[in-house]
Protein backbone atom coordinates (compact mmCIF):
# COMPACT_ATOMS: atom_id res chain seq x y z
CA UNK A 1 0.00 0.00 0.00
CA UNK A 2 1.51 3.35 -1.04
CA UNK A 3 1.17 6.56 0.96
CA UNK A 4 -1.83 7.89 -0.98
CA UNK A 5 -3.65 4.56 -0.75
CA UNK A 6 -3.17 4.61 3.02
CA UNK A 7 -4.38 8.23 3.26
CA UNK A 8 -7.55 7.27 1.37
CA UNK A 9 -8.10 4.01 3.27
CA UNK A 10 -6.91 4.19 6.89
CA UNK A 11 -9.72 5.47 9.08
CA UNK A 12 -11.80 6.35 6.02
CA UNK A 13 -15.50 5.42 6.09
CA UNK A 14 -16.50 6.72 2.65
CA UNK A 15 -15.36 8.88 -0.26
CA UNK A 16 -17.92 10.64 -2.47
CA UNK A 17 -18.15 10.30 -5.42
CA UNK A 18 -15.37 7.69 -5.26
CA UNK A 19 -11.83 6.82 -4.13
CA UNK A 20 -10.28 6.42 -7.57
CA UNK A 21 -11.59 9.76 -8.83
CA UNK A 22 -10.21 11.52 -5.73
CA UNK A 23 -6.89 9.70 -6.01
CA UNK A 24 -6.59 10.90 -9.62
CA UNK A 25 -7.42 14.50 -8.67
CA UNK A 26 -4.88 14.49 -5.81
CA UNK A 27 -2.19 13.28 -8.23
CA UNK A 28 -3.00 15.83 -10.93
CA UNK A 29 -3.18 19.14 -9.03
CA UNK A 30 -3.07 20.86 -5.67
CA UNK A 31 -6.51 20.66 -4.07
CA UNK A 32 -8.20 23.05 -1.66
CA UNK A 33 -8.98 20.90 1.38
CA UNK A 34 -10.54 21.72 4.72
CA UNK A 35 -11.70 20.26 8.00
CA UNK A 36 -14.06 22.25 10.21
CA UNK A 37 -14.61 21.97 13.96
CA UNK A 38 -17.24 23.94 15.84
CA UNK A 39 -16.03 25.26 19.22
CA UNK A 40 -19.02 23.89 21.16
CA UNK A 41 -16.67 22.80 23.96
CA UNK A 42 -13.26 23.96 25.12
CA UNK A 43 -11.37 20.83 24.12
CA UNK A 44 -10.59 18.53 21.20
CA UNK A 45 -10.62 14.76 21.78
CA UNK A 46 -8.68 11.85 20.34
CA UNK A 47 -11.54 11.03 17.95
CA UNK A 48 -10.78 14.30 16.16
CA UNK A 49 -7.24 13.00 15.61
CA UNK A 50 -8.57 10.67 12.89
CA UNK A 51 -9.41 13.44 10.38
CA UNK A 52 -6.57 15.62 11.72
CA UNK A 53 -4.01 12.94 10.79
CA UNK A 54 -5.48 12.70 7.28
CA UNK A 55 -5.29 16.49 7.02
CA UNK A 56 -1.66 16.36 8.15
CA UNK A 57 -0.73 13.84 5.47
CA UNK A 58 -2.50 15.82 2.74
CA UNK A 59 -0.65 18.97 3.84
CA UNK A 60 2.63 17.03 3.73
CA UNK A 61 1.72 16.02 0.17
CA UNK A 62 1.63 19.71 -0.77
CA UNK A 63 -2.10 20.41 -0.92
CA UNK A 64 -3.74 23.64 0.27
CA UNK A 65 -5.13 22.63 3.66
CA UNK A 66 -7.32 24.74 5.97
CA UNK A 67 -8.29 24.09 9.58
CA UNK A 68 -11.63 25.89 9.87
CA UNK A 69 -12.96 26.98 13.24
CA UNK A 70 -16.74 27.22 12.99
CA UNK A 71 -17.22 30.14 15.32
CA UNK A 72 -20.32 31.31 13.41
CA UNK A 73 -21.92 27.89 12.79
CA UNK A 74 -21.49 27.17 16.51
CA UNK A 75 -24.09 29.87 17.17
CA UNK A 76 -26.63 27.39 15.75
CA UNK A 77 -25.06 24.08 16.75
CA UNK A 78 -25.04 20.98 14.61
CA UNK A 79 -27.35 18.15 15.66
CA UNK A 80 -26.08 15.61 13.11
CA UNK A 81 -25.20 13.09 15.84
CA UNK A 82 -27.71 14.21 18.48
CA UNK A 83 -31.26 13.07 19.26
CA UNK A 84 -32.09 16.44 20.82
CA UNK A 85 -31.33 20.12 20.34
CA UNK A 86 -27.88 21.44 21.17
CA UNK A 87 -27.76 24.19 23.78
CA UNK A 88 -27.57 27.60 22.11
CA UNK A 89 -24.20 29.21 22.84
CA UNK A 90 -23.46 32.89 23.15
CA UNK A 91 -20.74 34.63 21.14
CA UNK A 92 -18.78 35.04 24.38
CA UNK A 93 -18.92 31.28 25.13
CA UNK A 94 -17.82 30.45 21.60
CA UNK A 95 -14.96 32.96 21.82
CA UNK A 96 -13.76 31.34 25.05
CA UNK A 97 -14.06 27.84 23.61
CA UNK A 98 -11.97 28.31 20.48
CA UNK A 99 -9.07 30.02 22.27
CA UNK A 100 -7.37 26.69 22.94
CA UNK A 101 -8.40 24.81 19.78
CA UNK A 102 -5.32 25.60 17.71
CA UNK A 103 -2.99 24.82 20.64
CA UNK A 104 -4.57 21.38 21.06
CA UNK A 105 -4.62 20.58 17.33
CA UNK A 106 -0.89 21.38 17.18
CA UNK A 107 -0.30 18.00 18.82
CA UNK A 108 -1.32 16.50 15.46
CA UNK A 109 -0.99 19.24 12.82
CA UNK A 110 2.00 21.31 11.75
CA UNK A 111 0.38 24.72 11.37
CA UNK A 112 3.28 26.04 9.32
CA UNK A 113 1.68 23.97 6.52
CA UNK A 114 -1.97 24.56 7.43
CA UNK A 115 -4.09 27.74 7.32
CA UNK A 116 -6.42 28.60 10.20
CA UNK A 117 -9.65 30.41 9.35
CA UNK A 118 -12.94 31.26 11.11
CA UNK A 119 -16.19 31.02 9.20
CA UNK A 120 -17.47 34.22 10.79
CA UNK A 121 -15.19 35.92 8.22
CA UNK A 122 -17.82 35.31 5.54
CA UNK A 123 -21.01 34.01 7.17
CA UNK A 124 -21.42 37.13 9.32
CA UNK A 125 -21.45 39.26 6.16
CA UNK A 126 -24.32 37.49 4.38
CA UNK A 127 -27.48 39.53 3.96
CA UNK A 128 -30.96 38.07 4.38
CA UNK A 129 -31.25 38.17 0.58
CA UNK A 130 -28.05 36.11 0.32
CA UNK A 131 -29.43 33.52 2.75
CA UNK A 132 -32.73 33.25 0.83
CA UNK A 133 -30.84 32.71 -2.43
CA UNK A 134 -28.71 30.02 -0.78
CA UNK A 135 -31.73 28.16 0.59
CA UNK A 136 -33.20 28.02 -2.93
CA UNK A 137 -30.49 25.50 -3.81
CA UNK A 138 -31.83 22.96 -1.27
CA UNK A 139 -35.08 21.27 -0.28
CA UNK A 140 -36.64 20.83 3.16
CA UNK A 141 -37.43 17.25 2.19
CA UNK A 142 -33.75 16.34 2.28
CA UNK A 143 -33.32 17.73 5.78
CA UNK A 144 -36.36 16.17 7.43
CA UNK A 145 -35.61 12.78 5.85
CA UNK A 146 -32.41 12.51 7.94
CA UNK A 147 -32.79 9.65 10.41
CA UNK A 148 -32.25 11.57 13.66
CA UNK A 149 -34.39 14.52 12.53
CA UNK A 150 -37.16 12.15 11.47
CA UNK A 151 -36.95 10.38 14.84
CA UNK A 152 -37.18 13.66 16.77
CA UNK A 153 -40.23 14.71 14.76
CA UNK A 154 -41.88 11.31 15.21
CA UNK A 155 -41.18 11.49 18.96
CA UNK A 156 -42.82 14.89 19.16
CA UNK A 157 -39.54 16.66 19.96
CA UNK A 158 -38.87 20.10 18.57
CA UNK A 159 -36.58 20.86 15.64
CA UNK A 160 -35.59 24.49 15.66
CA UNK A 161 -35.78 26.32 12.36
CA UNK A 162 -32.16 27.44 12.51
CA UNK A 163 -31.08 23.78 12.53
CA UNK A 164 -32.31 23.58 8.94
CA UNK A 165 -29.86 26.35 8.10
CA UNK A 166 -26.82 24.56 9.53
CA UNK A 167 -26.10 22.40 6.43
CA UNK A 168 -26.66 25.47 4.24
CA UNK A 169 -24.08 27.42 6.25
CA UNK A 170 -21.57 24.59 6.15
CA UNK A 171 -22.19 24.25 2.43
CA UNK A 172 -21.40 27.93 2.03
CA UNK A 173 -18.11 27.43 3.90
CA UNK A 174 -17.11 24.96 1.21
CA UNK A 175 -18.31 27.21 -1.60
CA UNK A 176 -16.64 30.36 -0.24
CA UNK A 177 -13.26 28.63 0.06
CA UNK A 178 -13.76 26.99 -3.36
CA UNK A 179 -13.16 23.61 -1.76
CA UNK A 180 -12.15 20.54 -3.73
CA UNK A 181 -12.22 18.15 -0.77
CA UNK A 182 -14.03 18.29 2.57
CA UNK A 183 -12.81 16.03 5.39
CA UNK A 184 -15.01 15.23 8.38
CA UNK A 185 -16.60 12.57 10.54
CA UNK A 186 -19.18 10.22 9.04
CA UNK A 187 -21.94 12.10 10.91
CA UNK A 188 -21.01 15.17 8.83
CA UNK A 189 -21.68 13.52 5.46
CA UNK A 190 -25.06 15.21 4.92
CA UNK A 191 -23.61 18.64 5.75
CA UNK A 192 -20.57 18.10 3.54
CA UNK A 193 -22.86 17.05 0.69
CA UNK A 194 -24.38 20.54 0.90
CA UNK A 195 -20.97 21.90 -0.06
CA UNK A 196 -20.80 19.57 -3.05
CA UNK A 197 -24.26 20.78 -4.07
CA UNK A 198 -23.26 24.46 -4.07
CA UNK A 199 -20.02 23.79 -5.91
CA UNK A 200 -21.88 21.83 -8.58
CA UNK A 201 -24.93 24.10 -8.95
CA UNK A 202 -23.20 27.49 -8.68
CA UNK A 203 -19.72 26.75 -10.08
CA UNK A 204 -20.44 23.64 -12.17
CA UNK A 205 -17.51 22.08 -10.32
CA UNK A 206 -17.14 18.53 -9.03
CA UNK A 207 -15.82 18.28 -5.47
CA UNK A 208 -15.21 15.47 -3.02
CA UNK A 209 -16.24 14.39 0.46
CA UNK A 210 -14.08 12.16 2.65
CA UNK A 211 -15.80 10.92 5.80
CA UNK A 212 -13.80 9.29 8.58
CA UNK A 213 -14.61 6.42 10.90
CA UNK A 214 -15.62 6.97 14.52
CA UNK A 215 -13.29 6.25 17.41
CA UNK A 216 -15.12 4.57 20.26
CA UNK A 217 -15.03 6.35 23.61
CA UNK A 218 -14.10 4.88 26.98
CA UNK A 219 -17.73 3.78 27.53
CA UNK A 220 -18.15 1.92 24.22
CA UNK A 221 -20.12 4.70 22.50
CA UNK A 222 -18.74 7.03 19.84
CA UNK A 223 -16.22 9.39 21.44
CA UNK A 224 -18.06 12.65 21.97
CA UNK A 225 -17.56 16.11 23.46
CA UNK A 226 -21.00 15.75 25.05
CA UNK A 227 -20.90 12.28 26.64
CA UNK A 228 -17.93 12.47 29.01
CA UNK A 229 -16.27 9.46 27.36
CA UNK A 230 -13.42 11.26 25.65
CA UNK A 231 -9.65 11.12 25.77
CA UNK A 232 -8.82 14.79 25.37
CA UNK A 233 -5.77 15.99 23.46
CA UNK A 234 -4.88 18.21 26.42
CA UNK A 235 -5.38 15.51 29.07
CA UNK A 236 -2.39 14.93 31.32
CA UNK A 237 -0.10 12.07 30.31
CA UNK A 238 -1.31 10.00 33.27
CA UNK A 239 -4.94 10.56 32.34
CA UNK A 240 -4.32 9.66 28.70
CA UNK A 241 -2.56 6.43 29.72
CA UNK A 242 -5.22 5.48 32.25
CA UNK A 243 -8.13 6.21 29.92
CA UNK A 244 -6.62 4.12 27.13
CA UNK A 245 -6.19 1.27 29.62
CA UNK A 246 -9.94 1.48 30.37
CA UNK A 247 -11.06 0.72 26.80
CA UNK A 248 -12.48 -2.73 26.06
CA UNK A 249 -10.27 -5.36 24.45
CA UNK A 250 -12.40 -5.51 21.30
CA UNK A 251 -11.37 -1.97 20.23
CA UNK A 252 -7.61 -2.35 20.76
CA UNK A 253 -6.89 -2.75 17.02
CA UNK A 254 -9.29 0.09 16.22
CA UNK A 255 -7.31 2.37 18.55
CA UNK A 256 -3.98 1.32 17.02
CA UNK A 257 -5.41 2.05 13.56
CA UNK A 258 -7.26 5.29 14.23
CA UNK A 259 -5.42 6.84 17.17
CA UNK A 260 -1.72 6.19 16.44
CA UNK A 261 0.81 6.74 13.66
CA UNK A 262 1.96 3.11 13.82
CA UNK A 263 2.48 1.59 10.32
CA UNK A 264 -0.27 -0.80 9.27
CA UNK A 265 2.12 -3.74 8.84
CA UNK A 266 3.04 -3.45 12.54
CA UNK A 267 -0.65 -3.29 13.47
CA UNK A 268 -1.19 -6.49 11.48
CA UNK A 269 1.48 -8.15 13.64
CA UNK A 270 -0.31 -6.95 16.79
CA UNK A 271 -3.57 -8.37 15.49
CA UNK A 272 -1.80 -11.71 15.09
CA UNK A 273 -0.54 -11.55 18.71
CA UNK A 274 -4.13 -11.11 19.88
CA UNK A 275 -5.28 -13.98 17.68
CA UNK A 276 -2.62 -16.16 19.33
CA UNK A 277 -4.20 -15.34 22.74
CA UNK A 278 -1.47 -13.11 24.13
CA UNK A 279 -2.74 -11.33 27.24
CA UNK A 280 -4.55 -8.21 25.90
CA UNK A 281 -3.41 -6.11 28.87
CA UNK A 282 0.20 -6.28 27.64
CA UNK A 283 -0.81 -5.08 24.18
CA UNK A 284 -3.08 -2.41 25.65
CA UNK A 285 -0.22 -1.07 27.80
CA UNK A 286 1.91 -0.78 24.68
CA UNK A 287 -0.96 1.07 23.01
CA UNK A 288 -1.40 3.42 25.97
CA UNK A 289 2.33 4.15 25.95
CA UNK A 290 2.35 4.96 22.21
CA UNK A 291 -0.68 7.27 22.37
CA UNK A 292 0.66 9.04 25.47
CA UNK A 293 4.09 9.50 23.88
CA UNK A 294 2.56 10.88 20.67
CA UNK A 295 0.44 13.41 22.57
CA UNK A 296 3.19 14.25 25.11
CA UNK A 297 6.63 12.62 24.95
CA UNK A 298 8.34 9.35 25.92
CA UNK A 299 9.41 10.56 29.36
CA UNK A 300 5.81 11.47 30.19
CA UNK A 301 4.62 8.14 28.80
CA UNK A 302 7.12 6.23 30.97
CA UNK A 303 6.00 8.15 34.06
CA UNK A 304 2.34 7.49 33.22
CA UNK A 305 3.02 3.78 32.74
CA UNK A 306 4.80 3.52 36.11
CA UNK A 307 2.01 5.48 37.81
CA UNK A 308 -0.65 3.20 36.33
CA UNK A 309 1.17 0.03 37.35
CA UNK A 310 1.65 1.18 40.94
CA UNK A 311 -1.71 2.84 41.61
CA UNK A 312 -4.09 0.70 39.55
CA UNK A 313 -2.45 -2.69 39.13
CA UNK A 314 -0.71 -2.81 42.53
CA UNK A 315 -3.30 -0.53 44.18
CA UNK A 316 -0.62 1.55 45.88
CA UNK A 317 -1.15 5.19 46.82
CA UNK A 318 0.88 7.57 44.64
CA UNK A 319 3.77 9.32 46.34
CA UNK A 320 2.85 12.70 44.89
CA UNK A 321 -0.82 13.09 45.85
CA UNK A 322 -1.77 16.76 45.60
CA UNK A 323 -3.21 18.39 48.72
CA UNK A 324 -6.23 20.60 49.19
CA UNK A 325 -6.74 22.72 52.31
CA UNK A 326 -10.18 22.85 53.91
CA UNK A 327 -11.76 24.05 57.14
CA UNK A 328 -12.90 21.34 59.57
CA UNK A 329 -16.29 23.01 59.66
CA UNK A 330 -16.64 22.97 55.87
CA UNK A 331 -19.25 20.20 55.43
CA UNK A 332 -20.15 19.48 51.78
CA UNK A 333 -21.75 16.71 49.76
CA UNK A 334 -19.38 14.38 47.94
CA UNK A 335 -20.68 15.72 44.59
CA UNK A 336 -19.92 19.31 45.55
CA UNK A 337 -16.53 18.27 46.94
CA UNK A 338 -15.52 16.48 43.72
CA UNK A 339 -16.33 19.64 41.76
CA UNK A 340 -14.51 21.83 44.31
CA UNK A 341 -11.42 19.62 44.01
CA UNK A 342 -11.55 19.76 40.17
CA UNK A 343 -11.82 15.99 40.04
CA UNK A 344 -14.92 16.38 37.85
CA UNK A 345 -16.25 19.28 35.81
CA UNK A 346 -19.88 19.23 36.99
CA UNK A 347 -22.23 17.85 39.64
CA UNK A 348 -23.88 15.64 37.03
CA UNK A 349 -20.49 14.09 36.22
CA UNK A 350 -19.87 13.63 39.95
CA UNK A 351 -23.23 11.94 40.38
CA UNK A 352 -22.52 9.61 37.48
CA UNK A 353 -19.07 8.72 38.84
CA UNK A 354 -20.49 7.91 42.30
CA UNK A 355 -23.27 5.77 40.82
CA UNK A 356 -20.69 3.87 38.77
CA UNK A 357 -18.75 3.02 41.94
CA UNK A 358 -15.82 5.25 41.04
CA UNK A 359 -15.45 7.32 44.23
CA UNK A 360 -13.72 6.29 47.47
CA UNK A 361 -13.08 8.23 50.66
CA UNK A 362 -10.28 6.69 52.74
CA UNK A 363 -10.71 3.48 50.74
CA UNK A 364 -14.44 3.28 51.52
CA UNK A 365 -16.81 3.19 48.57
CA UNK A 366 -19.20 6.13 48.34
CA UNK A 367 -22.66 5.07 47.15
CA UNK A 368 -24.75 8.23 47.55
CA UNK A 369 -24.01 11.40 45.50
CA UNK A 370 -25.46 13.55 48.30
CA UNK A 371 -23.43 11.94 51.10
CA UNK A 372 -22.20 14.66 53.47
CA UNK A 373 -18.42 14.73 53.86
CA UNK A 374 -16.83 16.06 57.07
CA UNK A 375 -13.22 16.98 56.26
CA UNK A 376 -10.48 15.18 58.20
CA UNK A 377 -6.75 15.76 58.12
CA UNK A 378 -5.03 13.44 55.57
CA UNK A 379 -8.37 12.23 54.21
CA UNK A 380 -7.80 10.65 50.78
CA UNK A 381 -10.39 11.22 48.05
CA UNK A 382 -10.14 8.93 45.04
CA UNK A 383 -12.13 9.66 41.87
CA UNK A 384 -11.93 7.03 39.16
CA UNK A 385 -8.90 4.78 39.01
CA UNK A 386 -6.20 7.44 38.79
CA UNK A 387 -7.16 10.68 40.52
CA UNK A 388 -6.32 11.28 44.18
CA UNK A 389 -6.52 14.32 46.46
CA UNK A 390 -5.32 14.54 50.06
CA UNK A 391 -7.38 16.81 52.31
CA UNK A 392 -5.39 18.91 54.76
CA UNK A 393 -7.15 20.81 57.52
CA UNK A 394 -6.23 24.45 57.91
CA UNK A 395 -4.43 25.14 61.20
Amino acid sequence: MNDMDEILTRGVANIIPGKEALKKALAERKLNIYLGIDPTATRIHLGHAVPLRILEKLADAGHNVTFLIGDFTALIGDTSDKDSERPILTSEQIEENFKTYKKQAEKILDFSKVKVRHNSEWLSKLTFKDVVELTQKFTLNDFISRELIKKRLNDGKSVRLQEVLYPVMQGYDSYFMDTDLQVGGADQTFNMQAGRTLQRVVRDKESFVLSTEYLMGTDGRKMSKSWGNAIWLDDSARDVFGKVMSITDDVIIEYYTLATKMPMEEITAIKQRLAEKENPINIKKELAYIITAELHDENAAEDAKNHFESTVQKKELPEDIPSFVMEASEHVTISDLLVKLNLVTSKSEAKRLVEQGGVLVNDELVEQPNLEIIPEDNMIIKAGKRNFIRIKLSS
